[in-house]
């Protein structure tokens, strides 16, 4: 890696990038932990734990997150190094698993750098999603200065690849369903009390869902919401699985779902969707099928590489947090 240099010629601080995500765990003896780290600290009863553990066997045993978020990151730092070479120092922290969040930031301060660049996994800003890592990471890195993304999914370049995303799906479906095709963009849900708060995750999501149904020029499109808690509290709606089971009735014979909310196969894709509404859409007779997640393909690291570049050069999208 070349070193960056300012413009005297000297060598100039880098600028570290603290990627966060999720997390899994990394095998079926994880799973307790990780579920008790998720209910912040209470375990599961017996019961949750099982359901749980039955999910990830449902999907090959693990989720492929570790690996998916581990290309990810790899690739992001490549095409920044490529861009801005010896600019910056990339390091990836977890919500819920190791190497966890504060331990990636710690990493990142030890290398000096005049300021971090924060980026969560995820388009769009929400309290207890991208503004809960945010908030963990600023505290570790007190100093340096922490330059937060609070959202990108308005970043030029991620509603038409979505959209490309969403052409293909279309192209599955059988020949007389695909015009007429229903698409239904999905986010994970969260407690309705958050809407209630002014949290502009609903409405964004709304935005990015619009946005991409421009680029695709589709007629038909909804936004449901998927993988809501097990809570007595009421949560964002409609449901995903009701909206598919009333979309026969209302003459519609295909669907596409496009988990926008998410950017790389883990378990709320490959078994909220791929499992429980595919087989709900089948209930129901109609033709299925999903939008192929955005993982490490080569124009979305690109995205994520201009969202860094625009937060290093003090234009983060949408501010703070």
């Amino acid at each position: 890696m070349t070193a960056a240099t300012g413009p005297d010629g000297g060598r100039r601080p880098p600028v570290g990038v603290l990627v966060m995500a999720h997390g899994t765990p990394a095998s079926a003896d994880e799973v307790e932990a990780f579920y008790t780290r998720i209910r912040r600290g209470r375990p599961p009863t017996p019961g949750q734990l099982a359901e749980l553990a039955a999910r990830y066997e449902a999907i090959g045993g693990v989720s492929p997150l570790t690996e998916r978020t581990a290309a990810q990151v790899d690739g992001l730092a490549k095409v920044l190094d490529e861009l801005a070479p010896g600019r910056f120092v990339v390091r990836f922290g977890a919500k819920y698993t190791a190497p966890f969040i504060e331990d990636a930031a710690a990493e990142l301060a030890a290398a000096g750098p005049e300021a971090v660049v924060g980026i969560v996994l995820t388009p769009h800003r929400s309290s207890m999603g991208s503004g809960e890592y945010h908030r963990r990471a600023e505290a570790a890195l007190d100093p340096p200065a922490y330059r937060p993304v609070a959202q990108w999914y308005e970043t030029p370049g991620f509603a038409g690849l979505v959209a490309d995303r969403v052409d293909h799906a279309r192209s599955r479906l059988p020949a007389a369903d695909r015009e007429g095709a229903m698409v239904l963009f999905t986010a994970h849900s969260l407690p309705a009390r958050v809407v209630a708060e002014g949290d502009p995750y609903p409405e964004q999501v709304e935005d990015s869902a619009r946005r991409v149904a421009e680029r695709a020029g589709l007629a038909h499109w909804r936004v449901a919401w998927q993988s809501a808690g097990r809570t007595p509290e009421p949560w964002i709606g409609p449901d995903v699985l009701e909206v598919l089971s009333g979309l026969a009735d209302e003459g519609y014979r295909g669907v596409v779902v496009c988990p926008i909310g998410f950017v790389a196969d883990h378990l709320e894709v490959l078994y909220d969707i791929d499992v429980e509404a595919a087989r709900c859409a089948e209930a129901v007779g109609l033709d299925f099928t999903r939008t192929d997640s955005l993982n490490d393909d080569p124009r979305f690291l690109r995205v994520l590489a201009e969202v860094v570049l625009a937060a290093d050069a003090g234009r983060a999208a949408g501010g703070g947090r």
